[in-house]
């Protein structure tokens, strides 16, 4: 499965409405929980862009993005080109409004074999062979895994 990046966000920001799930998921990443996780890399450049939106100033957003590349059992693969043109086609196929989340659904396309995305992103629902799911459905999946 494959993490957008409003999970990544969620969980390095102070306070968002996801923060909690976010947490969740990442520590359940850490933990081995899913076995690899993916993060399109495009992910970093779409987190650098919204931090100045933040108001964080650049050190602050090394540090915080940073931190992400640091969990254990999420995996970065390279952003290639074939990445660059199937996000491309993506965006025209389906009339996808944001270019990050044509790079998120590219990658998980190549990278991941089950095709998953974990995002609250309704976008990526039109898109074939893609399966999204919500990260609260998750969470849950996986406190039931736990009783």
């Amino acid at each position: 499965m494959l993490f957008e990046s409003d999970i990544l966000f969620a969980h390095i920001k102070n306070s968002d409405w996801l923060k909690k799930t976010a947490d969740q998921l990442l520590a359940a990443v850490e933990k081995g929980s899913f076995g690899s996780v993916y993060a399109s890399r495009e992910t970093l450049h779409e987190l650098y862009y919204l931090s100045g939106k933040a108001g964080w100033k650049p050190g602050e957003a090394l540090s915080r993005i940073g931190s992400l590349t640091r969990i254990k059992n999420l995996l970065w693969p390279a952003t290639t080109t074939d990445v660059d043109l199937l996000a491309l086609s993506l965006l025209a196929t389906y009339d996808i409004s944001s270019v990050f989340d044509a790079y998120h659904a590219a990658s998980c396309l190549l990278y991941d074999p089950d095709h998953v995305i974990v995002s609250t992103d309704d976008d990526y629902d039109k898109i074939r062979n893609l399966t999204r799911i919500e990260p609260g459905a998750v969470v849950k999946k996986l406190s039931h895994k736990s009783e």
